[in-house]
């Protein structure tokens, strides 16, 4: 069994981080402060061809592999981590789902914007009242004539201040069967994009409200039952989660230890004193750890990776990411604390991961029902009815 990356894969690694350190560096304090998504960065991507990565070249991909994706994000997050979320969002999240479902007609209509940096793609999930518990949603798709009309709202859209289309997840009818997504392009009559509201980390999100939103039937990406496709899609965007959960934590990491071999306190530096040794091992037996984890879910050559091992790698990645990043600013002490250092930054974006797609107590319930071969409902009794 082997644990390292392939020569193939290690020269990737390289040419990603030379491109990073050229191309990204400088500025990439500043671009972790700025809530917008960064157009021009995405389109430098973009030519380097870092976007679209696992897709097939007939989709205008790249032909590579998860494990790809996964690399590409923690070269470029270990020089700049905003940049990194620009390679999550072109090459998992609703993009991949996009991909796997999408017609000949939908790829056509937006796929080369998406792969080229010139837009972006959010995914309507979450409403008010249907969080984690996503079969509750309400948000429907009424059917009229050769069009759906569209109500409800949703919230917390990773960048849905400044997307061009949303992947909607709608009721087209009762129960978990009648779920499915639709596609609603910005602008679109009865579509309105709220103020946008700014998350702990600085990232902003805008709620979503449908009011009669008329789409035609060629906007639909799944129909009734399509609810359990879009999961296995949406399974895939924890890799992504995890990988800048991780690759956070371990730039906070090596801040941290760069800060410890050169700041001196006592009259030695902060790397001599014991109390901190411990901690970097600690740390170092965090990162590793998830590392083989997320490097394990990743490494799939056909097909998607099992909810399992997605599942118990998020979970590793955003204790790591979040629990590294933390012990960094604590270690760096007032300046790590402050915004003129990426730790603090670090700390603020892996704390949300631990939320955004798929919570950590969410992930832990997966685990049980895989280690106990028994799926355990977690809706009262009053929900099961009138399911």
């Amino acid at each position: 069994m082997d644990f390292q990356l392939t020569e193939e894969q290690q020269a990737f690694a390289t040419s990603v981080r030379r491109f990073a350190e050229a191309h990204l560096k400088d500025g990439a304090l500043a671009r972790a402060h700025d809530p917008h998504f960064p157009f021009e960065t995405a389109k430098l991507l973009a030519e380097q061809g870092l976007l679209g990565i696992p897709f097939d070249p007939e989709d205008g991909g790249q032909g590579g592999t998860l494990m790809d994706a996964v690399i590409a994000i923690e070269q470029v997050a270990a020089v700049c981590p905003r940049s990194a979320d620009i390679v999550q969002a072109g090459n998992f999240g609703p993009i991949r789902t996009f991909v796997e479902y999408a017609t000949p007609e939908q790829k056509a209509r937006f796929l080369p914007d998406l792969l080229a940096g010139r837009s972006c793609i959010s995914l309507g999930m979450s409403e008010p009242d249907a969080g984690s518990a996503a079969t509750e949603l309400k948000t429907s798709a009424t059917a009229d004539g050769d069009d759906y009309l569209i109500n409800g709202s949703k919230v917390f859209g990773t960048h849905s201040p400044d997307a061009a289309v949303y992947l909607v997840y709608v009721r087209f009818g009762p129960g978990v069967g009648g779920i499915g997504s639709v596609l609603i392009e910005r602008g679109t009559p009865g579509f309105t994009v709220g103020k946008p509201t700014a998350f702990m980390s600085g990232e902003q999100w805008s709620q979503l409200y449908f009011e009669s939103c008329r789409i035609p039937a060629a906007n639909v990406l799944l129909g009734l039952g399509g609810f359990k496709k879009q999961i296995s899609g949406f399974n895939v965007e924890r890799l992504g989660n995890s990988a800048r959960s991780l690759a956070l934590g371990r730039h906070a990491f090596n801040l941290a230890r760069e800060h410890a071999l050169i700041r001196m306190q006592f009259g030695r530096p902060l790397c001599e004193f014991q109390g901190l040794q411990w901690k970097f091992a600690d740390m170092a037996l965090k990162l590793e750890s998830a590392q083989l984890l997320l490097y394990r879910a990743a490494s799939i050559t056909e097909g998607l990776p099992s909810p399992y091992q997605t599942a118990i790698a998020k979970l590793a990645c955003n204790q790591a990411g979040f629990e590294v990043a933390n012990e960094a600013v604590q270690i760096m002490g007032g300046l790590g604390y402050s915004q003129e250092s990426l730790a603090e930054y670090c700390m603020r974006r892996t704390r949300g991961w631990m939320i955004a797609g798929g919570s950590t107590e969410i992930l832990k319930n997966r685990i049980a029902e895989d280690v106990f071969e028994r799926r355990f409902d977690q809706r009262g009794s009053v929900a099961r009815a009138a399911e």
